[in-house]
């Protein structure tokens, strides 16, 4: 013989399950709205990335489980950063230089934090070039306070002194609004910003004790409206063959700088 079940219990498990069938059913939250629709946009395209491999260690794996150590004198050099980085043909640029592109499109400092072991240390550099900032001041992974993002780059630069690894920290880079394509860019970028995160990262590499260069790419770069010169970025954001061509001697002469400051 067996008991009913009373009622009232039954009532509440088809209550249950008809609210938890409902929940299944219902599309994950969106992340809130920036106000800028390219960025929500993208934002939106990168929930797999912040949420599976915020970091995006899986990006340079193969290649750096391919990378040889540095051989004997070798002054290796690691190209460290966002977009600006990732498309540029270093290779092109020095050719025969013993130089290795670890950029990654759309990162913030948070992100670069990460991946600095498996992306430079472990990749054991004389030299790693920092270009980053740009994506954290328009708030790719979320909003930044200024404050933030200088903790970031003091830490990356820390963790780098601590392993031998000599830092040049480069300016962010100026930005425009000149073509159709640029202007979403240049609204979620304040100038004003830029030149507060340069006035510190100038400050941070003057202190002896912190060990690095400041490479200034934004003053050879900026117009007299104090934008990126039109020819020198057709999106307003992203250096163009005319850009890579003035930042590239000028990276060569602060690598060089960073050598020379190295203890014998």
């Amino acid at each position: 013989m067996y008991l009913k079940e009373p009622r009232s219990i039954s009532m509440l498990i088809a209550a249950l399950l008809v609210t938890l069938s409902a929940l299944a059913q219902q599309a994950p939250p969106s992340i809130p709205s920036t106000g800028f629709p390219g960025l929500d946009q993208y934002r939106a395209s990168r929930i797999a990335v912040f949420t599976d491999d915020y970091g995006q260690l899986a990006r340079y794996r193969a290649a750096n489980a391919a990378l040889k150590g540095p051989g004997h004198g070798e002054n290796r050099v690691v190209f460290f950063g966002d977009s600006i980085t990732d498309i540029w043909h270093i290779d092109e640029y020095f050719p025969g230089k013993p130089y290795v592109n670890r950029g990654i499109g759309g990162q913030t400092t948070p992100q670069m934090l990460v991946r600095f072991r498996q992306d430079v240390i472990n990749l054991e550099p004389k030299v790693v070039i920092i270009l980053a900032g740009t994506n954290d001041i328009a708030g790719n992974t979320g909003p930044m306070r200024i404050e933030d993002i200088e903790a970031d780059f003091a830490s990356l630069a820390d963790l780098a002194r601590a392993n031998n690894i000599k830092v040049v920290y480069t300016s962010v880079l100026p930005i425009h609004n000149y073509t159709e394509k640029a202007k979403d860019f240049f609204a979620q970028r304040s100038p004003e910003k830029i030149l507060l995160m340069n006035n510190w990262l100038r400050s941070y590499c003057a202190v002896a004790s912190h060990g690095c260069v400041y490479l200034d790419y934004f003053s050879a770069m900026v117009d007299d409206k104090g934008l990126m010169k039109k020819d020198l970025a057709d999106d307003g954001l992203h250096p163009n063959a005319a850009g890579y061509k003035i930042m590239a001697p000028m990276a060569e002469a602060a690598i060089e700088k960073a050598l020379a400051s190295e203890k014998p």
